[in-house]
């Protein structure tokens, strides 16, 4: 009885002493190593460098010199760089929610036809996916043409007058998110579609038999269930608008009177014109610090919640 007793004193884990790490923890460990290793080495370190190296003002060609925050200070006075992030969170507040509205209306049309149907669809939505941004400022840019361009032709019929889209600083910057639209509208379909087959149908049979309508069940079962998709979708889509280069770079090279220069197209013309580069790293990291703060008053609005089961 007491040889038991002692054992079992023995086998019991002394008071702050640290479990041993589980098999499956190692597992863990060694199979996120080596992406673990290319975040540091194509991430992390060149994010540290560039933060290093905007504290300096220096070319290719002579030494560097440190400056302080005096790069920051010039970007954070410069009248351009302020309209031009101010211009990008316009662009994404045309963009995002637009393609999360379409996103939402063709992931619940997919949902109610049939099998084969929903696949042609689902191909249909992606193609965008798969076509170079290039190709689709070419393509937007022919449609734009003010003479002889898709779009005017087709008012014409209206008796509507040719409009200069890419030409007109009003409707420059509009004619640029409709390809960004497009071009974001498969991938954010198919996920939204992936949501909405998550969400069990019993909810629905259950609502239909208390009186509820689609309306409310939109509302009531849909929405609140889908919050997680919809703000990945409302974080990725942000992200991506507010750095989008091609489409302004090819359809109006920033123009017309700068109305369609967004921040990166900004910071790329001061990388390639400037003597000093400073200046542009330092405005990418300020870039950098608003598309965190952005996507964290995004978090705050939506406020995401962990998904249960019934």
């Amino acid at each position: 009885m007491a040889v038991t007793s002692l054992r079992a004193t023995r086998a019991r884990p002394r008071a702050g002493a640290r479990p041993r790490p589980r098999r499956e923890n190692r597992a863990a460990f060694v199979m996120l190593a080596p992406l673990l290793a290319l975040l540091g080495v194509f991430v992390v370190w060149p994010l540290l460098h560039a933060v290093y190296i905007s504290f300096f003002t220096w070319s290719f060609y002579d030494p560097a010199v440190f400056v302080g925050l005096r790069n920051y200070l010039n970007v954070l006075t410069d009248v351009e760089f302020v309209n031009s992030v101010t211009r990008g969170l316009l662009f994404s507040a045309i963009v995002v929610p637009a393609q999360v509205t379409i996103a939402f209306v063709f992931a619940n049309l997919v949902k109610s036809v049939s099998r084969r149907m929903a696949t042609v669809m689902k191909v249909t939505i992606y193609v965008p996916a798969v076509i170079s941004e290039v190709i689709a400022a070419i393509v937007f840019t022919l449609i734009y043409t003010h003479r002889g361009g898709l779009l005017n032709w087709f008012l014409d019929f209206f008796g509507i007058e040719a409009i200069p889209w890419l030409g007109d600083t009003v409707t420059a910057l509009p004619a640029i998110a409709v390809p960004a639209i497009w071009i974001g509208m498969g991938v954010a379909s198919l996920i939204m579609l992936a949501g909405l087959l998550d969400i069990p149908e019993t909810y629905y049979e259950c609502a239909s038999l208390d009186g509820a309508g689609p309306w409310t069940k939109m509302f009531r079962i849909t929405l609140p269930l889908m919050k997680n998709v919809i703000l990945f979708l409302l974080i990725t889509g942000f992200a991506a608008s507010l750095q989008f280069l091609i489409l302004p770079l090819l359809m109006t090279q920033g123009g017309p009177v700068n109305s369609t220069n967004l921040p990166n197209l900004f910071i790329l013309q001061h990388f390639t014109t400037d003597l000093y580069v400073g200046y542009s790293i330092a405005a990418a990291l300020l870039l950098f610090a608003v598309l965190g703060t952005v996507s964290a008053i995004i978090f705050r609005l939506v406020r995401s919640e962990k998904a249960m089961d019934a």
